[in-house]
């Protein structure tokens, strides 16, 4: 799923950094960590994010989402399959369109 900034207040990863729990010898995660969940992802799981100019950020519905998926990972649940994006959703119906006025 992608943030919508209509619906998801967008935060900056340096602002993620200030909230999120205390780890190890009572650090919060760095900054360069939630750049490499945004990026390689923490156990194959990607934190979405959005670039808002210069600024990467990411919500905090989409935190949650990360956190959700990681839960449920750790749990042995199965995974479920990532929801498609407006755009490629719009491609799905097309094809299936084409498809169907085909005869397929």
């Amino acid at each position: 799923m992608m943030i919508d900034t209509l619906s998801e207040t967008p935060i900056s990863l340096g602002e993620v950094c200030r909230f999120l729990p205390k780890r190890r010898k009572g650090k919060r995660p760095a900054i360069a960590t939630l750049y490499r969940w945004s990026t390689v992802g923490c156990r194959g799981i990607i934190l979405e994010t959005i670039q808002i100019g210069a600024t990467r950020c990411t919500s905090r519905e989409a935190l949650q989402r990360f956190f959700d998926a990681l839960t449920r990972q750790a749990a042995g649940s199965p995974m479920p399959d990532p929801p498609m994006s407006r755009a490629r959703a719009a491609d799905v119906r097309r094809a299936e369109r084409v498809l169907d006025a085909a005869g397929i």
